[in-house]
């Protein structure tokens, strides 16, 4: 075998990886496909299906959040609030976040089965509880949380005090994912012209060639319409699924992967979750300051910069220690284009302002770093972004089955080829190479 023979031509190696990549990644991506389609809508879903926890029912004046925060943890004292909403929507209750505290005796965390604790904001009444992102038992309650945090790490458990394996495998499905986009447009490309070009391609340009790729033959056969739709859909989503894709991996390994990365080629401002090493969950930094000596920090701070939007929300990221304060209207939490609201970093040890966050401001960089939600949930064009992200879950979901159909149907005539009898060249018989006998 000469070393020209033993070269792969390029578009067989193509094929082979896009088939053998793309079976691998089918399951995962079809999961993610369907659960995106359905959170697009999270919140409306929610709110759907779990009015006794959403919908406030006393009327009166909304009561001061800080001090129902308290309450919440009088009734709870196994647990800290770490995040408090301070955006009273009408008709809606106030949903505050809580982790467990350490248990003295056992250096352990507590159990309190929920993390989500739902509350009046006239009266103080609290309307339930609930654990967002359980894994069982699935009902209405957590059906979308679960369903969220199935599309992003699959609930693949804590392994080797590590819990995110899920979120590091989806990862690097997506990033293999974002490199096979390439691969899969290059096989829908023609192929280069022989001189022994047959006739039907004679006089035909590159474009004519290629644009049967663009259309579906729908009544072609079923295995037809497969192929094409798996061809066609990609060709004519293949940028929306090239920015799902990328969005999905720098997401979900933005901490291992793409910030360093980005770090080396551009100038990019760190927040203090950038800098800060977490610490273990049994040891939690124990704050010097309450939520209202930093809320009222923050909100002075805010003034003097001129921020008009008053404070919608704070949390305590208590890994860290580090207080956030977000500023936006009721209903506004996401922001301008998605890409969410304004925010104030605060240390929890000594008060001092640690950095901000401005929407669609900073270099070049830290813009292309914030747009990475806000693209990959749509936001970023409102109503009909989310719309078309939702239709994009299904798109995937399609392509993921209409490839597998193709790689089955394969096999199977391979298989049958195989296995069909040989039936011998009788005299006069053309036989390869044009040879005859």
């Amino acid at each position: 075998m000469t070393a020209r023979s033993a070269v792969i031509p390029l578009r067989p190696l193509l094929a082979l990886i896009h088939r053998w990549v793309g079976l691998g990644m089918a399951a995962f991506l079809f999961v993610s496909g369907v659960t995106g389609a359905v959170i697009s809508w999270d919140h409306e879903l929610d709110e759907w299906l779990n009015p006794h926890l959403t919908e406030a029912r006393a009327d009166g004046p909304p009561l001061s959040p800080l001090m129902l925060a308290r309450q919440v943890e009088a009734r709870h004292p196994d647990i800290q609030v770490t995040f408090v909403p301070l955006a009273v929507e009408p008709g809606h209750s106030l949903a505050f976040f809580v982790e467990p505290r350490v248990d003295p005796a056992t250096g352990r965390l507590f159990e309190p089965g929920f993390n989500q604790v739902f509350v009046d904001p006239a009266s103080g009444a609290e309307l339930g509880t609930r654990h967002w992102g359980a894994v069982w038992p699935i009902n209405a309650e957590n059906f979308v949380s679960f369903l969220y945090v199935l599309h992003f790490s699959l609930h693949i458990p804590e392994f080797g005090g590590i819990d995110h394996w899920g979120e590091w495998l989806m990862g690097a499905i997506a990033l293999i994912w974002t490199i096979d986009c390439f691969t899969g447009f290059c096989l829908t490309l023609p192929a280069r012209r022989r001189s022994t070009a047959p006739d039907g391609d004679a006089g035909r340009s590159w474009w004519q060639r290629w644009k049967p790729s663009w259309a579906v033959r729908w009544r072609g056969g079923s295995y037809k319409v497969n192929f094409d739709l798996h061809r066609a859909g990609s060709l004519w989503t293949w940028a929306l699924l090239f920015i799902v894709a990328f969005t999905a991996f720098s997401l979900n390994l933005y901490r291992e992967v793409f910030f360093p990365v980005m770090s080396l080629v551009s100038d990019v401002t760190p927040t203090p979750f950038d800098l800060r090493t977490p610490a273990p969950d049994t040891a939690p930094v124990q704050a010097r300051f309450g939520y209202g000596e930093l809320l009222d920090a923050a909100q002075r701070e805010a003034g003097r910069r001129g921020w008009e939007e008053p404070a919608g929300a704070v949390f305590y990221a208590r890994n860290i220690g580090v207080f956030c304060v977000q500023f936006f209207h009721p209903e506004d939490e996401h922001g301008a284009g998605g890409v969410g609201p304004r925010t104030l970093y605060l240390d929890a040890l000594d008060g001092r302002l640690l950095g901000q966050r401005e929407p669609w401001t900073g270099s070049a960089a830290d813009i292309f770093v914030q747009a990475q939600f806000p693209l990959h949930s749509g936001r970023i064009l409102g109503l009909p972004g989310r719309i078309l992200i939702s239709v994009m879950g299904l798109v995937v979901a399609m392509l993921c089955v209409t490839g597998v159909v193709i790689w089955a149907r394969k096999r199977s005539a391979r298989r049958r080829s195989m296995n069909a009898p040989q039936v011998p060249a009788s005299p006069g018989t053309a036989q390869p190479g044009g040879a005859i006998r």
